[in-house]
């Protein structure tokens, strides 16, 4: 009973001290993001009229909705298309993140260095960084001189051509030569990923993987039995935090559109509607998903 209390005691001060950690977070949102959530709610069921004296909304119901799913000729693909990529970049993500901190959590020479050009994703993927990567036009023009330039066609494009060609899954290859073309920017969104994975890989002890060997498991017995069970809590966190980042990258075209119909064409309850959908469906997933996920976490005191 005694023993029963200290737990519950020592639950209770980790309890406190996580919500302390977030504590900044939970008093910025009230503060400043309640009430525009809710305005942003209430002007997606209205026609927003922007005039020198003020702001007027007029109800108008499911319009606004309507239009985007049945008058909007670019909402419904832009959304299906947003959602896929999503989908298949937060996998690839997931995969590639997981694979580095392994290689990273393992002892040799030069460990630190490699270490540090790994996490260089981190650091480019500053907003200061990236954007001075994206609006560089140096860069751009070196890049467009170095594709005109070049008329050998690669190893890749050539087994590309061959697979695609031959009519045996033609849209699985497309998918994965898609994220090995796009490996750099996978790389540059698993910096997070790989450090959350590297420090859940650190708290396992060697006396685990001893005790294994001197059972006789082998070093893949050992990774499913040890390794990726004690981690798997960190897959359910670094998978929701990559959806997340996804939804507020700066060529998601679908946001594109949002933000175009918002300043350009001053529609604010239209943007609103689309923004909503865009928020529920991405909310839908991220709670799907995560129920799937939680089920296969092994927890571990």
């Amino acid at each position: 009973m005694k023993k029963r209390k200290k737990y519950t005691g020592l639950e209770r001060r980790k309890a406190i001290s996580g919500y302390l950690f977030i504590s900044p977070f939970i008093i910025g949102f009230l503060a400043f993001m309640v009430v525009p959530l809710f305005q942003s709610l209430y002007m997606s069921f209205c026609n927003v009229q922007v005039s020198p004296e003020g702001i007027t909304n007029s109800y108008v119901g499911l319009s606004n909705y309507i239009q985007a799913f049945t008058v909007d000729t670019e909402f419904n693909r832009l959304l299906v298309e947003e959602i896929s990529r999503m989908c298949i970049n937060s996998v690839a993500i997931m995969v590639f993140s997981f694979f580095v901190a392994l290689i990273l959590n393992q002892k040799f020479k030069g460990r630190a260095l490699v270490r540090a050009i790994f996490f260089l994703p981190v650091i480019l993927s500053s907003g200061v960084i990236l954007g001075v990567e994206t609006d560089n036009a140096l860069l751009a023009s070196v890049q467009s001189m170095v594709e005109e330039t070049t008329n050998v066609s690669s190893v890749s494009d050539t087994l590309q051509t061959i697979l695609i060609t031959s009519g045996i899954g033609a849209r699985a290859f497309e998918t994965v030569f898609d994220i090995v073309d796009g490996i750099y920017d996978v790389a540059i969104a698993s910096g997070i990923q790989i450090i959350i994975f590297l420090s859940g890989l650190q708290t396992i002890s060697d006396s685990m993987y001893e005790a294994a060997s001197i059972e006789g498991c082998t070093a893949w017995e050992s990774f499913w039995k040890i390794t990726f069970p004690m981690v798997s809590p960190l897959f359910l966190v670094n998978w929701v935090y990559t959806i997340v980042d996804f939804c507020m990258r700066s060529d998601n075209e679908l946001i594109e559109k949002i933000s175009e119909q918002m300043i350009a064409y001053i529609n604010y309850g239209f943007a609103s509607a689309m923004s909503w959908v865009y928020f529920v469906v991405i909310l839908s997933i991220i709670g799907i998903t995560s129920l799937l996920i939680s089920k296969g976490v092994y927890y571990y005191d």
